[in-house]
């Protein structure tokens, strides 16, 4: 059971580091780790610590939890989650002036009513 999780943490790593085009070697420059150690965590065979896989989804610009979203080994990434996350990592590091314009945008393209700002 516990490599279980190990594994799927680990392949769930590979697949955001290859979703934005990193090496391990990338990925560890950017969170502070050796390539060698990614690899390890991506094949299963290290227990991470906690504070490692705050590192790593800071270096790969996800929350934490998103390096728990899979479904028995399976990820549960559709093409729109894929899109929204991307939208997300543009704008987290724009202007909170430039997020509302966004915001404000998005709104009048989808129009300003429940049916869009309430999951149905």
């Amino acid at each position: 059971m516990e490599k279980d999780i190990l594994k799927l943490v680990g392949k769930r790593i590979r697949s955001l580091r290859k979703e934005r085009g990193q090496s391990q070697e990338q990925l560890g420059e950017k969170g502070g780790f050796h390539y060698s150690y990614i690899g390890q965590i991506e094949r299963g065979e290290k227990n991470i610590s906690l504070l490692n896989l705050a590192k790593i989804a800071e270096a790969l610009e996800v929350s934490l939890s998103q390096l728990f979203t899979y479904i028995d080994g399976e990820e549960k990434r559709t093409e729109s989650e894929a899109d929204l996350q991307e939208i997300v990592s543009t704008l987290r590091y724009q202007r909170p002036d430039q997020v509302r314009m966004v915001r404000n945008v998005v709104r009048e393209i989808l129009g300003d009513n429940d049916q869009y700002t309430t999951r149905k």
